[in-house]
């Protein structure tokens, strides 16, 4: 059974920097193509950014690129989504996700993935 817990959100304000971290249990991180997705209140869950399983490269939307950056720690078994110079929209619960895809497209699709954390919130006051 794979599991993915986040951690490290909290109340920050604008112009600051988080960084999330998502652990992965079952099998090792290196194993999935890793998403970062955000739901903010009455809205859909969006995109964020992914690091591919197989080239370990990273692809992000438009509303976070140049500010936010995902990397991977292999022998923690471990995720970090890197937050900076957030804004208030960028509140919102953050999930990350996991899919045993092992091309090389960047999956943007929640329904790409098959495993989901339990989400860390992040808020930002102006």
């Amino acid at each position: 059974q794979v599991q993915l817990v986040e951690s490290g959100g909290g109340l920050v304000q604008a112009g600051d920097s988080l960084r999330l971290s998502c652990v992965v249990s079952g099998r090792t991180v290196s194993s999935y193509t890793m998403g970062w997705f955000r739901q903010a209140p009455g809205k859909e869950r969006e995109f964020v950014g992914v690091l591919t399983w197989s080239t370990g490269s990273t692809y992000y939307a438009d509303s976070v690129k140049g500010r936010f950056t995902i990397s991977r720690d292999n022998a923690k078994n471990t995720v970090y989504l890197q937050m900076n110079s957030l804004k208030p929209e960028d509140t919102a619960v953050y999930y990350c996700a996991a899919s045993g895809y092992s091309g090389s497209l960047y999956l943007e699709t929640r329904g790409n993935y098959a495993y989901w954390g339990q989400g860390t919130q992040v808020t930002v006051s102006s």
